[in-house]
């Protein structure tokens, strides 16, 4: 298996041009049977989903996304039956659809067990999963994987024959397991297969070179590599082991999300071909059993790569505008800071989601209304409705539909089917249009859950911030910055070399583990001009786990102008720091802002560091600095998280000022309402999306910041004109917004 340094510069090369064409979807696979199953009998069915799709066609939407899996599509070993396909195929064909194709590998065939029993599943606890047709069998196995690809080169070559099929979506919220949850295995974890096993092996040899650099590494005194195990202990030595194997799954899951991509290309080399998450890595753990994937490598090995968008999936209470915004801008950094041009959204949530006796609130037309222009906003260049009938079976019975089990049409149908109209009217503007740039990017570190181990307990705080505090820290700091308008980007640890520059503010949440390379590229981006804040104990470890001699680590204590001097988790686990500096607009002194979990005593070590901020007994909390031509913060505690659970109105001020005193500009001014801003923009036009996210109308004023220039302001829906005035580099528009509403103005230069 390849490094992954040269698995990202081939798979860059691999992937092919974007998708002209901007699919507005729905998930329909023939009938009402639910994803991935499929219809008994489907030439008999022809008349009925002719039907389906002529109503999914009159209510604006322009394609499908119908499904095959591996047991129905090879009962039996190469003997293929694409029936379903074929028929879906010729239907769109015929009323004008085109047709995605979602592949499921995960539903294994009988014969798969018989050809291979040494290829199932194996826990770290040695346990064997006898699959239940789902998760199937180990792809790290050599003869499961040359089956796999098999069957894909084998669908490419029939749906390459159609002019309605579109493209391919490869692989359905990669995971090494999915969909199934093995109850009688406590805390199980995937996969330590003799197949896995030796993969793992080839990894090492990759990485080390040699079996002495790998003694080296993990404090073992192996004599060959056959001796050398994943890791599956938690022990006092080094924990080097570990993080090897964590970073092996994701990067073992790109490799096999290229090697399908390279298996339909072969046969489809005109078709897009995508994959997509169950969620971004802003909500999911590197450490999850199942093995989770790294959004920065999937992407690269695809033409786009996206992900699920559930809001209410069977929550009670949806997930709010921030949190739904920073899932949808992680997807879109991801997807961009990986040279794509845009993200698709798999899934988007249709109706109201159910799992057993889980039922969400009810999922309305303005739901999807804000959901789908949201995504769109943010650069998704495509959108897929799960599903256009709601599940018929398992424990998602009865959810998640875009209209009735019975067939009856819903309102909220027709609202998704009225912007997948608008948006199929406007393909080019749409394709063509980009996020404008982000002066403000958060850190994304996978390396930051993997501090301690295995060994790493779990304390449970207040509204349990601690358990999720690598989560919470991102999602705080962007939660904070959210009304400002201000675009904000994500950026991986392992990014940072060119582009960290093109930002003015980067802030990195829950420092403690940090690559040593990312230390010296942090460095070098302050002493070029940046402005640079850290949570507490900043490299603390190094990317094998070993600890730094001076904190903040790597050498970073130089730049921040500060070291640690003392360290203790508070009772409770929350704190605050005591703010007496001037400099920070909005943050009066003697104002106080909320932290979690540690106290880091910060002890200045040049005349240019100054203290800030205090903790109760008057010890240093906060100290700021100058390196270079740059500017850094170094903050003794947890401050996004810290606003993730408590939505302190001082801390949001705080954050509000890191942008004034990192020069951040502001595009927007909003006067008369509270509403948030997008923009999108190509080479003359400009799209701005007002989401009005309150109960009540609204009709605000706002102000962008333009070049100098006349533009013609017209509502995109409508087409009718929107009255607009120059000020001095603004531009500035009054327009009514409906409670729960959405306006997207065309603004086109003259």
């Amino acid at each position: 298996m390849k490094p992954l340094a040269t698995l990202l510069l081939v798979a860059a090369a691999l992937a092919g041009q974007p998708a002209d064409f901007f699919p507005m979807a729905v998930w329909y696979g023939g009938g009402k049977a639910r994803a991935p199953m499929l219809e008994p009998a489907p030439r008999a069915r022809q008349e009925a989903w002719r039907r389906d799709l002529r109503q999914i066609k009159s209510l604006g939407f322009n394609s499908i996304r119908c499904w095959i899996d591996w047991a129905t599509g090879e009962p039996a070993e190469k003997q293929y039956r694409f029936d379903t396909v074929e028929i879906l195929l010729d239907l769109a064909a015929q009323e004008g659809l085109k047709v995605i194709i979602q592949v499921y590998m995960d539903a294994a065939p009988d014969w798969v067990a018989k050809r291979f029993p040494e290829a199932r599943f194996v826990s770290a606890g040695g346990q064997v999963m006898h699959p239940e047709s789902a998760p199937g069998y180990c792809t790290d196995h050599a003869g499961v994987r040359q089956a796999v690809l098999g069957f894909y080169s084998a669908l490419a070559g029939r749906a390459r024959r159609s002019p309605a099929f579109l493209g391919w979506d490869l692989w359905s919220e990669p995971h090494v397991i999915n969909w199934a949850t093995a109850t009688y295995m406590p805390n199980a974890e995937f996969c330590y297969c003799p197949s896995s096993v030796r993969r793992f092996r080839g990894w090492l040899q990759d990485k080390y070179g040699t079996l002495e650099a790998l003694n080296r590494a993990w404090y073992r005194r192996f004599e060959n590599w056959e001796e050398a195990e994943p890791n599956r202990l938690s022990t006092i030595l080094s924990y080097s082991d570990y993080i090897d194997w964590r970073l092996f799954i994701r990067e073992k899951l790109g490799q096999d999300l290229r090697d399908r991509y390279q298996a339909v290309k072969r046969e489809a080399p005109n078709h897009v071909a995508t994959s997509h998450a169950a969620s971004p890595n802003l909500f999911t753990s590197p450490l999850a059993g199942d093995g989770s994937p790294d959004d920065w490598i999937m992407t690269r090995q695809v033409d786009y790569y996206g992900t699920s968008f559930y809001p209410k999936h069977s929550y009670p209470v949806g997930r709010d505008p921030e949190f739904r915004g920073a899932l949808l801008d992680f997807a879109r950094s991801a997807a961009y800071g990986a040279g794509r041009n845009g993200f698709w959204v798999g899934e988007l949530q249709g109706g109201f989601g159910t799992v057993a006796l889980n039922v969400s609130g009810t999922v309305t037309p303005e739901d999807l209304r804000i959901w789908t222009w949201s995504a769109i906003a943010r650069g998704a260049k495509a959108i897929n409705y799960y599903a256009w009938y709601p599940m018929s079976s398992g424990y998602e019975s009865g959810g998640y539909g875009l209209i009735n089990l019975d067939g009856t049409i819903t309102e909220r149908s027709r609202a998704a089917g009225a912007v997948a109209r608008l948006v199929d009217q406007h393909q080019r503007l749409f394709l063509e249009a980009r996020p404008a740039p982000a002066q403000v990017a958060i850190v994304y570190n996978p390396l930051v859950y993997m501090v301690g181990g295995r060994q790493r307990p779990v304390t449970p705080g207040p509204q349990s911030e601690v358990a999720g505090i690598e989560r919470n820290s991102m999602l705080g700091v962007y939660r904070a910055l959210f009304p400002a308008n201000v675009p904000v980007d994500f950026i991986h640890i392992n990014e940072l070399s060119g582009s960290a520059s093109r930002y003015k503010l980067i802030y990195v949440p829950f420092p403690l583990m940090i690559p040593e390379k990312s230390a010296q590229q942090l460095a070098e981006y302050v002493r070029a001009g940046g402005a640079l804040v850290s949570e507490a104990r900043l490299g603390w470890n190094n990317e094998r786990g070993w600890a730094s001699e001076i904190i903040p680590g790597l050498g970073l204590h130089q730049v921040m102008g500060c070291r640690e001097a003392a360290v203790q988790t508070v009772a409770g686990l929350r704190t605050e720091l005591r703010w007496e500096s001037t400099e920070f607009p909005g943050l009066k002194p003697g104002e106080k802002l909320p932290g979690r979990l540690y106290e880091e005593v910060l002890e200045p070590l040049s005349g240019q560091a100054r203290v800030v901020a205090r903790w109760a007994d008057g010890a240093p909390a906060a100290v700021a600095s100058s390196f270079g031509r740059g500017r850094t913060l170094m903050l003794g505690s947890y401050l996004g998280a810290a606003f993730e659970g408590q939505k302190d109105p001082a801390l949001q001020r705080f954050f509000t000022a890191l942008l004034e005193w990192a020069g951040v500009e502001r595009a927007f001014e909003v006067a008369g309402g509270t509403v948030e801003l997008r923009l999108l923009e190509s080479a003359r036009e400009k799209l701005l999306f007002i989401f009005n996210h309150e109960k009540q109308p609204q009709i605000p004023r706002i102000r962008l910041r333009t070049p100098a220039g006349e533009y013609a302001v017209t509502d995109l829906a409508t087409g009718e004109p929107v009255a607009a005035a120059r000020e001095a580099g603004w531009l500035s528009v009054q327009t009514p917004l409906p409670s729960e509403g959405v306006r997207v103005l065309r603004l086109t230069a003259r």
